[in-house]
């Protein structure tokens, strides 16, 4: 099991690792900036702090619990309900009021992680991109790209092998097989060409023309 804790202050972020690091892996950050959100599914369980400058706990799954499918505990040093409401309507499973005893959050901990029932996502993402692949729907943020069978098997060839090129003929030989008929430089033009204009709407175009070679997954904005 591996704990992602998040929290200005290192001074409780040493105490909590060696609280849990017996029994778990933990990562710490003292920054919610510094999070690689590419890296989130790494993690069967997070801490954050709501305090924090910068980026806040409720900043922080706000941007980013479209991603999570572990459960989130918010550490405050408030005891406001209006906190732990706002909290909770962000997807938080759980609040912890500062100060709190190590045993309290070591048996919080454990009982999330004990009764953790719910279903996981197999995500492939290039932030601010994900997809998930068991819905078959790709988001920006969390905007959905409505996207045909074509075009999503289009992104997820090219998000998959991101440091890739692929010429036309082997993008359309791996969506429509090697027995399909049609011109694979017109179709994939368009293809590619839709997809682009569908990104339009999340300010990103996720896929690069490599001139005379074909095209790759990089995540440019406009």
């Amino acid at each position: 099991m591996k704990l992602l804790i998040i929290d200005d202050d290192v001074d409780l972020l040493k105490l909590l690792r060696q609280t849990f690091e017996k029994e778990y892996q933990v990562e710490t950050l003292d920054d919610a900036r510094k999070l690689e959100p590419n890296q989130l599914n790494r993690y069967d369980l997070m801490i954050l702090d709501v305090m924090m400058p910068g980026m806040s706990g409720f900043d922080f799954l706000e941007k980013y619990r479209s991603l999570i499918d572990v459960p989130v505990l918010l550490l405050t040093a408030k005891d406001f309900e209006q906190d732990k409401v706002e909290g909770f309507a962000l997807g938080a499973d759980d609040y912890i009021t500062k100060p709190f005893s190590l045993k309290e959050i070591r048996a919080r901990v454990a009982a999330h992680l004990r009764r953790e029932r719910r279903e996981k996502h197999t995500r492939l993402v290039d932030y601010p991109v994900s997809c998930d692949l068991l819905s078959r729907r790709i988001y920006v943020d969390n905007l959905e790209i409505p996207l045909t069978s074509s075009e999503y098997e289009i992104c997820i060839l090219l998000l998959n092998n991101k440091s890739q090129v692929f010429s036309k003929e082997r993008i359309y030989t791996s969506v429509y097989g090697y027995d399909a008929s049609g011109d694979s430089t017109t179709t994939i033009t368009e293809r590619i060409k839709l997809i682009r204009s569908k990104f339009e709407e999340g300010q990103i175009n996720p896929i690069k023309t490599i001139w005379g070679v074909g095209y790759k997954w990089e995540i440019q904005r406009v």
